[in-house]
């Protein structure tokens, strides 16, 4: 279909970790002191229908250090009680999996911990701002070195329970991008490093979601059905894990959940996508999904989806101004098909530079509808998160 908006592949990932911010240290916070599980953990059905999303302290150290830089004392307030809000953690290069035992050591048995999978070889084929570390042709060390010390790690904690998001971004490349030679040259090691990872992860106390785009992306009318069946094939490829639930929606590119009529309903394509908001993208996915041989199950990412109207065109995913802080991560969504609303990309973590001169500046960080200026993807960006707190809805 013409009008795929096959830009979209350039999502905005925060895997991009240049600067990390310190650990919490020293004394065990409030929030961590809560016993974690006596017993290993087995996961079935909704696994956050009785749990909380943890908020890990590497972004919550983030978040009060943000907090504490600001001189309106309001705001600040407002802003330090992000920290308490549940986020998934990127693990987006192998060295940023030594991070991981010290931010999951004191998980609370009434939480889940939500972790990123992204560090694919050719990462970010259709884009520049997150391309990654490993180069295509490079799957032996993305299963070796990436894959196989998270297994060891996770392993580590039976008695904790874990939400994994598999590769953002990847899969729906193959699907609208795959004329670009540089996702062909990926293919391959996205379909096998995905279907490696599945299978490698699939432990009684780990539930998975595959990264699925979002209604913008694959909820085109003729991307649909290929769409469930790219996904399902890494899902059929890597042995039918038991331990994935389905997709994950709204990472990068984001649409309203249940805006009506949808942001982009009055376009002059509108009439080939039915997926104007998330609600609908999913109704419509879950069963493509299921008749291709896989859970249809989903998790929404609510991070920066508060406010609606605000990008020219459907497409355009980069720092997109003036966006805010969105419904708070929750199990109770009042959707059977949807597991649970969250906080997967990590606000004030910059989608791309706006730097024209910079080797991964994209196009898209330089839009009208952009934030500028912003640092390369994965740091912070200061400004920009004080105006997701103060965009935020509900509010802080």
């Amino acid at each position: 279909m013409k009008g795929l908006y096959t830009a979209l592949a350039a999502t905005a990932f925060t895997g991009v970790f240049a600067a990390p911010s310190p650990i919490e240290k020293g004394p065990v916070t409030a929030r961590a002191a809560a016993a974690a599980c006596a017993t290993p953990v087995t996961l079935s059905g909704n696994p956050f229908a009785s749990r909380t999303l943890y908020a890990n302290p590497f972004y919550a150290s983030e978040v009060k250090s943000a907090a504490a830089a600001m001189t309106d004392t309001a705001l600040a307030a407002s802003a330090a009680k992000v920290a308490d809000v549940g986020s998934f953690l990127w693990i987006d290069t192998r060295s940023k999996i030594s991070v991981i035992e010290e931010n999951l050591s004191n998980v609370p048995c009434t939480h889940i911990a939500g972790l990123v999978i992204y560090d694919l070889p050719g990462r970010d084929c259709a884009a520049k701002a997150s391309n990654g570390e490993l180069a295509v042709g490079d799957l032996p060390v993305y299963k070796s070195e990436y894959i196989d010390p998270i297994v060891t790690i996770l392993k580590k904690f039976p008695n904790t329970a874990f939400a994994l998001v598999i590769e953002p971004d990847s899969l729906p490349n193959l699907v609208t991008n795959i004329d670009k030679q540089a996702c062909k040259d990926s293919a391959s090691g996205y379909r096998d490093g995905v279907a490696y990872a599945l299978k490698q992860l699939n432990l009684p106390n780990i539930a998975m979601y595959i990264d699925a785009g979002h209604g913008g992306w694959l909820g085109w009318n003729d991307n649909l059905k290929p769409g469930a069946k790219e996904l399902a094939n890494a899902y059929k490829a890597a042995g039918s894990p038991k331990t994935v639930r389905g997709v994950a929606t709204n990472v990068a590119g984001w649409n309203a959940y249940d805006l009506s009529p949808g942001e982009f309903s009055k376009a002059t394509d509108a009439q080939w996508n039915k997926a104007q908001n998330e609600k609908e993208y999913i109704a419509l996915f879950s069963p493509e999904l299921k008749s291709a041989g896989m859970p249809g199950q989903a998790i929404i990412d609510t991070g920066r989806n508060a406010v609606t109207g605000l990008r020219k065109e459907w497409g355009n995913w980069c720092n997109v101004r003036g966006a805010g802080f969105g419904v708070r991560p929750t199990g109770s969504t009042g959707n059977s098909l949807v597991d649970a609303f969250v906080w997967v990309k990590p606000g004030g973590e910059s989608d791309g530079t706006s730097d024209t001169s910079a080797k991964r500046y994209d196009s898209f960080c330089g839009k009208e509808d952009a934030f500028k200026p912003s640092p390369e993807a994965g740091q912070w960006n200061q400004a920009y998160f004080e105006d997701l707190v103060k965009n935020a809805k509900p509010a802080f």
